[in-house]
């Protein structure tokens, strides 16, 4: 429903695949670490349940997030792009203890956020389900994508710290609201959807790639990386 709002206001479409990406990397989080409790524990472990079906479901959580990410990063660096780091920010980060400094870190850690998630979906697709039931632990892959979910859980946390630095408790509350102001009514997304397609041909494609911004090689290395993902998960699964 459409209301009048006295805290800061996020795109409802961001909120939902905000909210549905950081739902499924906890998740998968959370049962990354059970899995590798489970199966590892080199470095130390918890006294977590020892249920070797956590694997799966660490799988399926990070299928869940592998799917969504995509519409995320879209989003991200379309509409959302003043949300990520911009071409000025290296300069920005001189102004040591400024709002603007606070802000621009802000827009650095969303950025790395990305990174960290991509690392860790591409690294989690390069893995074979078998090698750890056959206790097989030391694969290069396997490093990587506990090395992975270190580096996002990091990046969360500092990207819940920057949130409560720059806008308190109402922008943390205003990602979880579900009030939305009309001209974001899901009732419109179809026809948004419709023109953006209507838009998209090659002409346009060509004039968006002829001016490279960093944004653009940002999105387009995630979007890459993610295709890659699928291509070379899907090459081992038939070879």
């Amino acid at each position: 429903m459409s209301a009048k709002f006295t805290s800061p206001y996020q795109p409802f479409l961001l909120r939902i695949l905000h909210g549905l990406t950081g739902l499924f990397a906890l998740a998968a989080i959370i049962t990354a670490f059970w899995t590798y409790d489970v199966y590892d524990g080199r470095w130390g472990r918890i006294p977590l349940p020892r249920y070797t079906e956590i694997e799966g479901i660490h799988g399926t959580f990070g299928l869940w997030t592998l799917l969504i990410f995509p519409l995320f990063v879209v989003y991200a660096f379309h509409q959302g792009q003043r949300r990520l780091i911009q071409s000025d920010s290296i300069n920005k980060l001189t102004q040591f203890g400024q709002p603007i400094w606070w802000y621009t870190l802000h827009r650095l850690v969303n950025t790395l956020s990305i990174f960290a998630l991509t690392f860790a979906v591409f690294s989690g697709k390069m893995m074979d389900e078998k090698w750890l039931p056959q206790g097989e632990l030391n694969h290069t892959w396997y490093y990587a994508h506990l090395i992975s979910w270190l580096i996002l859980l990091t990046c969360i946390s500092l990207h819940l710290l920057m949130s409560v630095k720059i806008g308190g408790l109402p922008l943390i509350l205003s990602i979880i609201n579900w009030r939305f102001r009309s001209k974001d009514s899901p009732a419109l997304w179809k026809k948004h959807l419709s023109q953006w397609r209507s838009n998209l041909g090659f002409e346009k494609v060509k004039q968006w790639l002829l001016f490279i911004s960093l944004l653009k090689i940002i999105e387009l290395f995630v979007l890459i990386t993610i295709v890659l993902a699928w291509i070379i998960s899907l090459i081992k699964e038939i070879g």
